[in-house]
């Protein structure tokens, strides 16, 4: 059986633990608020809620429920539009419906939902970051601005707060409904089940966050028996340990955002993660299933190579460790066994001479798969190279280390010279096919302009910026 809150009452379930979330409050619940778009996480018509405690504290994020498995929702609160209603339309609602920003309504729940997720947040509210939680929301009729009109309303009110307790403040300003309150105790009062499942030799599914194995398989997930890893204590968590940072592999993209480790030693990590899918996304998708789905674009992939990172194999019982430059042996096949599950990831933090970048090409601003994304990292004293890594992904069958590439940088000075003979090599390093991101030659010269991005976002003071048009 699953145990969770569902809106404002407890549900619990017999029903098939791979079942996508999306399904159950449809077909099961009869919520229909909810709707089917894209069954991919793209659309945003789906957004729900997944509201769990954390550290003693109850915590909200946006999730899309064409993608999650209620498996994944034992013991958490699942909020849908209807769970948002009140007497009448609540604030966010309100600022909708004056600023005509909808039509046929469609993605409209969504955008509701997010935006009563932002509300629940409890960083200081700006118009920035209202905006920001519903980048993963698209409309296909109303137009954007009218859109904004509202956010800037919601968000001015919500800045209004000042301190005081996020559902305390939503409940009394008809941003949520009253039976908010009380949730914290009634999640503290689930008993969520040990996981007893073993899956010796292989026979049960593993799954993350489920952001991927559902859009490649699903007819079959749903009927799969699953090892859910997503809520697993030991799989979860950043730590540092002398200068050596430690992920759990169920680690989510936004942990990574949130993470204190990360902010303090990658400074433009929040133009890195934005580039990264959308934010209902980032909140489900793991790191260690970035790494397995061996995407040859997967961004994550492509940064942690470039930092030379190392993974933790695990069967459950004895584990090993190899570098992550040595995991892919060809299309979408790996170096594990069929037992086995990432159970950590590991890497040296950046210290005061090393630099680092990640630069990504697609068709689409935000929310889109690259043609062609690139990492770099780079120890440097007074312009000499003393260690490299350069990874780049869309330029082969699997996410690519150059190691040619980073060897020829040891040694060398930072200059146009080092530059230029650097991306020939790299050129002739990597074996990208046409396909519907672009041509082979596109993408072989869209590395080399990445390249020089790197160099020129890493070094300002050289004035780089006149090769970025060659």
């Amino acid at each position: 059986m699953i145990h969770f809150i569902l809106n404002d009452k407890q549900v619990s379930t017999a029903l098939p633990k791979g079942m996508l979330l999306l399904d159950f409050i449809r077909y099961h619940r009869h919520l229909t608020g909810t709707k089917i778009g894209c069954r991919e996480g793209d659309c945003g018509a789906c957004t729900v809620l997944v509201g769990e405690m954390k550290n003693g504290e109850l915590l909200y994020r946006s999730a899309t429920s064409c993608l999650m498995a209620i498996g994944n929702a034992e013991g958490k609160h699942i909020v849908t539009i209807e769970g948002t209603n009140i007497q009448g339309l609540n604030f966010i609602q309100q600022s909708f419906a004056e600023e005509g920003a909808t039509q046929c309504g469609f993605c409209t729940p969504g955008f509701i939902v997010s935006l009563a997720g932002y509300a629940l947040c409890k960083n200081e509210a700006t118009y920035k970051g209202a905006i920001d939680a519903v980048n993963g929301n698209i409309c296909r009729c109303t137009g954007y601005k009218s859109i904004e009109r509202a956010v800037e309303k919601i968000a001015g009110k919500l800045g209004e707060r000042k301190g005081t307790d996020a559902i305390t403040f939503g409940v009394e300003n008809n941003f949520l409904p009253a039976y908010f309150t009380g949730i914290k105790d009634k999640l503290l009062a689930l008993t969520k089940p040990i996981n007893k499942d073993s899956n010796q030799n292989g026979s049960l599914k593993y799954l993350g966050g489920g952001t991927d194995l559902y859009v490649q398989q699903h007819d079959t997930m749903p009927h799969t028996t699953i090892d859910f890893l997503f809520d697993k204590t030991h799989l979860n968590g950043i730590t540092q340990v002398g200068n050596r940072c430690y992920l759990g592999a169920a680690v989510s993209v936004t942990d990574i955002a949130e993470s204190p480790i990360f902010q303090q030693h990658f400074s433009s990590l929040p133009q890195y993660i934005k580039l990264v899918s959308s934010t209902p996304i980032r909140n489900m998708a793991t790191i260690a299933g970035n790494l397995v789905n061996a995407s040859p674009i997967g961004d994550f992939t492509i940064f942690f190579l470039a930092l030379n990172a190392q993974i933790v194999l695990s069967d459950g019982i004895n584990t090993r460790e190899m570098a992550l430059n040595q995991f892919y042996k060809g299309y979408k096949q790996l170096a594990k066994n069929p037992d086995e599950f990432i159970e950590k990831i590991y890497f040296e933090l950046p210290v005061h001479d090393t630099k680092f970048n990640f630069e990504k090409v697609c068709k689409r601003m935000h929310l889109d798969i690259a043609s062609v994304n690139s990492a770099i990292s780079l120890q440097v004293d007074n312009d000499i190279i003393a260690e490299a890594h350069l990874s780049a992904g869309g330029v082969g069958p699997v996410p690519f280390y150059l190691a040619k590439a980073a060897a020829f940088l040891k040694g060398k000075i930072v200059n146009e010279t080092t530059i230029e003979e650097l991306i020939t090599i790299a050129k002739d390093e990597i074996s990208p096919i046409s396909d519907a991101r672009g041509t082979a030659a596109y993408k072989r010269f869209l590395l080399g302009q990445l390249i020089k991005a790197h160099f020129i976002t890493l070094f300002p003071e050289h004035n780089f910026q006149q090769m970025i048009a060659v």
